[in-house]
């Protein structure tokens, strides 16, 4: 057995032996030990098992950041099932497609998204749902107060057969769930699902090893910086990234610090939890530094326990890094990496980061710069698409041959992940971001899959053609816009008309901010998309101040 061959909840159950009465996570004020959570973890263990959840089976977590969500993750992997978290502002439409694809056979929800699972159930593997509240393990007067005061959202839920109450099966169930033999080298430890170029999302895979050795390498980066049993991060990130959860395991439910979980990622919020718990560790997209920065009443709030920020997601502005740290006098620490493969680059801690730098590549990932037609490396200095490998990374996506086709390559009798990022590195080693494949748009720190939105447009019975492409903006990274072809026969259909079916099938962050309208779309011999070609053109539109019409 190897350094990482080991359950991914392995170093939380340290930390719990070591720090059991120590704070772990505090949400909506209320501070849950590590003992306490374990505990929380282990009922819910249990009850899947009772309802009848096996080895390999999938349970997708539907919500947000909660203390539900780390509950029915580790629940889950603790008797050999498989988390698939989503986001829970995914449709209907998308949902359908993400639980038959994942095999999901049970899933985790809000009471205020479950008309959604009733919606798609017949549709859908399902066989059982569990519902939730957001302050379901709140005590009682928080939960009165929250309800007379009309501050906790909620849902209608009908009672059935294969419908449960999370709450109810937390007291029913004690904390003793089976013991279950498990192949950290070979189980899979999740599937997180990323946009797709084929228009629809693939699944992310990686198995308990791999999962433990991207933690233990955010937890090295932090040797020496990032005290154990001291540090408090304030945990705005989604769980259902990659990102968010990688940094909660290493560099704090592994070390005995304390997460503070924000539900809803509101700056006010993010700023008065900061002052009320001395945060000392702090992630975020450039879009969110950008909004506290903007924030009106920022000088209302005392940051000034905060010790780490890390910038994860897009590109770091330089004005957005100089005006942090003249404000703060603490610097922006970047990530770098990919649901794919994990953090690939992070700049090192203990000395200022490089501007423009997206860091070093972290010693259990070997990187390649290659000319993205050859796949030959490129010389010193010259910009190229990067490729990553590492004994640890998986080696294709679930159940999508041609998207592992597509993103997987053998060189040199290793399989490499092709990032579609291009990036230049320099004599020390730091590497820098150079642009993007047309295929991604990056949204407030989302990834988006032009192919994903273009089918859902070319589904509308109007459309005979779309195009989607990527618009800078330095407020958001770049805004999404949407080019049509309508039916030669098809009159008076408007962009308002076709955003609107795309909010009944989308989540909100991918729907087009604009829509234009045109004749044709260029195309290459062999009748395939020219999206970059589109995409060069708007952005010399963009350049040239010519902005597009927003709907």
């Amino acid at each position: 057995m190897g350094e990482y061959d080991e359950l991914v909840i392995s170093g939380f159950d340290r930390a719990c032996v070591k720090y059991p009465d120590k704070t772990a996570i505090i949400y909506l004020g209320e501070r849950f030990s590590y003992m306490s959570l374990k505990n929380l973890i282990d009922r819910f263990a249990t009850a899947l098992h009772d309802l009848g959840v096996r080895h390999n089976d999938k349970v997708m977590l539907y919500i947000p950041n909660c203390p539900q969500f780390l509950i029915g993750y580790f629940g889950a992997q603790q008797i050999g099932a498989i988390p698939v978290p989503v986001s829970p502002i995914y449709t209907p439409y998308e949902m359908k497609y993400l639980i038959n694809d994942s095999d999901a056979e049970t899933v985790l929800c809000q009471d205020t998204n479950f008309r959604y699972i009733k919606e798609v159930f017949p549709e859908t593997c399902l066989k059982r749902a569990i519902v939730t509240n957001y302050v379901d393990l709140l005590p009682l007067y928080k939960r009165v107060v929250g309800t007379l005061f009309d501050k906790v959202p909620d849902g209608v839920i009908e009672k059935g057969d294969n419908v449960y109450s999370f709450k109810n099966l937390i007291r029913q169930y004690p904390p003793q769930p089976p013991k279950v033999t498990i192949n950290p080298r070979d189980h899979l430890s999740y599937i997180l699902y990323t946009g797709g170029t084929t228009g629809f999302p693939k699944g992310c895979i990686a198995t308990h090893t791999g999962m433990v050795s991207f933690v233990n390498e955010i937890t090295g980066v932090g040797e020496g910086h990032i005290s154990d049993g001291e540090e408090v991060f304030i945990m705005v990130n989604p769980l259902f990234h990659q990102m968010a959860q990688g940094v909660i395991l290493g560099m704090v439910l592994t070390k005995g610090n304390t997460a503070v979980l924000m539900p809803i990622p509101e700056v006010d919020a993010i700023l008065q939890a900061i002052q009320r718990y001395r945060g000392t560790l702090f992630l975020g997209a450039p879009t969110l530094y950008r909004m506290i920065l903007e924030n009106d009443r920022l000088d209302l709030f005392d940051l000034s326990s905060l010790r780490y920020c890390w910038s994860g997601g897009d590109v770091l502005p330089l004005e957005v890094l100089n005006r942090w740290k003249k404000r703060f006098k603490v610097p922006i620490y970047q990530v770098y990496g990919a649901t794919e493969v994990g953090f690939t680059a992070m700049s090192p801690l203990g000395r200022e980061p490089v501007p423009g730098s997206i860091g070093l590549p972290l010693s259990s990932r070997e990187i390649k710069i290659v000319d993205p037609d050859t796949l030959a490396p490129v010389p010193p200095g010259t910009p190229g698409e990067l490729l990553v490998t590492s004994d640890y990374i998986s080696k294709g996506y679930w159940k999508k041959p041609e998207e592992t086709a597509a993103s997987y390559v053998e060189i040199d009798g290793k399989t490499w992940y092709r990032t579609s990022d291009y990036v230049n590195m320099d004599s020390d080693g730091q590497l820098y971001y150079v642009d993007r494949s047309a295929d991604i748009i990056k949204y407030k720190g989302y990834r988006v899959s032009c192919s994903e939105i273009e089918a859902v447009l070319q589904d509308h019975s109007a459309l005979i053609g779309a195009c989607v492409v990527g618009i800078p903006d330095p407020k958001v990274g770049e805004r999404i816009k949407a080019i049509v072809v309508l039916k030669e026969d098809v009159r008076g259909v408007t962009g308002p008309e076709l955003t609107k079916w795309c909010k009944q099938r989308l989540a909100p962050y991918k729907i087009p901010q604009y829509i234009e309208f045109r004749d044709m779309l260029p195309k290459s011999k062999v009748g395939k998309l020219l999206r970059r070609e589109v995409r060069d053109e708007e952005r010399r539109r963009v350049g040239k101040e010519k902005k597009p019409i927003r709907v």
